[in-house]
């Protein structure tokens, strides 16, 4: 297999890198190459756990293309399955909904329980005669995906092949360990979508870094400045920013959110950013946590999924609202860039770019995981040639 684009230059010091290259942004076949390299294999974010409250519930979704369906079967579990039909592919659910019973499918009517098993299976051996020898119903369930939940985040590994989740991610689980306790989400007020005109990896190398702040963030950066920020950085798996400035969101009479039990007096005033890699962005305070979650569409765009969580469940309506708006607000505010970024990969003359030794390491450490993503990727279809 030849190499679609030359990755040499990325990999290297952050004093002589250069960024990836531009195709790596805008060729749907790099991104056909990294949905591989990048997403299918790794553990990546699919939804919340909280759009499916009761068991039954079902909400049918779609990443990379693929038809999937979230669903919390009867015994309260989360699981993830291809949303179709073992019998001719016939998609299974096409809104969401409460399964009452089985699930159906409208074509033949094969029926399937909430956790995937094929129980019913009308007509199959002709009318009146609903088995036949050559359809095995323990052989032909759902098609489950590799599923794991943390911080409220369904994160899958379509592969099946990733190492456990609690493995991939043990650095962050001890990093975080503090916030290891019930999250509740806002509810409607405290969830939000955004149609951005980008390649998704714009999105997290944007959100790695703090350098930006003064410019495009000046609200924000009014009190938690850029030399208040600090870098955090785990090669292969995560990168982001901190802050040892935090102000509490605060009413009319100066009530704050409740904070998290027991998260210890560093978190007082401190924040924490973080990219999971590939497309889950995270964002831990002594109060609330937010979680975004990146689904590439294709080259040049991205839909960014925001989902923001509390301690309790009962905090403060007007509050909540007030906190959502204020998140909104920062996270369009990097709209302009990542979508001016977008376009400028359309200049043939850019080379990828460089990286200030200083300012742009988590968005290196991100670069260099996905160059050796990619070259892993490249090897392992060389060898099976």
């Amino acid at each position: 297999m030849t190499a679609l684009t030359d990755l040499s230059t990325v990999g290297t010091s952050i004093e002589r890198a250069h960024g990836l290259p531009n195709a790596h942004y805008i060729d749907p076949a790099v991104f056909e190459e990294e949905k591989h390299a990048l997403l299918l294999s790794q553990w990546v974010g699919l939804a919340v756990a909280a759009d499916l409250p009761e068991p039954g519930d079902a909400k049918p979704l779609e990443f990379l293309g693929m038809p999937l369906l979230l669903l919390r079967d009867k015994d309260g579990d989360v699981r993830v399955f291809e949303n179709i039909c073992r019998h001719r592919g016939m998609i299974l659910v096409n809104a969401p909904r409460k399964i009452e019973g089985a699930i159906r499918c409208p074509y033949h009517s094969w029926c399937y329980s909430t956790k995937g098993a094929l129980v019913s299976t009308p007509h199959v051996g002709g009318p009146g005669h609903n088995t036949h020898e050559a359809i095995r119903r323990d052989e032909l369930g759902l098609s489950e995906i590799r599923s794991h939940i943390w911080r409220d985040v369904v994160w899958i590994n379509v592969s099946g092949d990733a190492p456990a989740f609690e493995e991939a991610h043990a650095d962050l689980l001890r990093r975080w360990a503090d916030f290891e306790q019930p999250l509740h989400h806002g509810g409607a007020d405290s969830t939000f979508s955004l149609a951005v005109a980008t390649n998704w990896k714009l999105a997290v190398e944007n959100y790695c870094e703090s350098y930006h702040l003064p410019w495009v963030h000046p609200g924000l950066n009014s009190y938690s400045r850029l030399e208040d920020h600090y870098h955090i950085e785990r090669p292969g798996e995560y990168s982001g920013q901190g802050t040892m400035v935090y102000r509490q969101l605060s009413d009319k009479t100066g009530a704050t959110f409740p904070d998290f039990p027991e998260v210890g007096s560093k978190w007082n005033e401190q924040a924490e950013y973080v990219s999971v890699y590939p497309n889950v962005l995270l964002g831990v305070h002594r109060d609330h946590a937010f979680a975004v979650l990146l689904a590439p569409q294709g080259p040049e765009r991205t839909l960014e999924h925001v989902h923001l969580y509390y301690a309790a469940a009962d905090t403060d309506g007007g509050l909540r609202a007030r906190n959502t708006q204020l998140w909104r607000a920062v996270f369009e505010e990097d709209i302009c860039v990542v979508e001016g970024m977008q376009r400028g990969r359309h200049a043939p003359g850019f080379d990828g770019g460089r990286f200030s030794p200083v300012m742009d390491s988590p968005t290196h450490c991100f670069h260099d995981w996905v160059a050796g993503r990619i070259e892993a990727h490249r090897e392992r279809a060389r060898a099976a040639e």
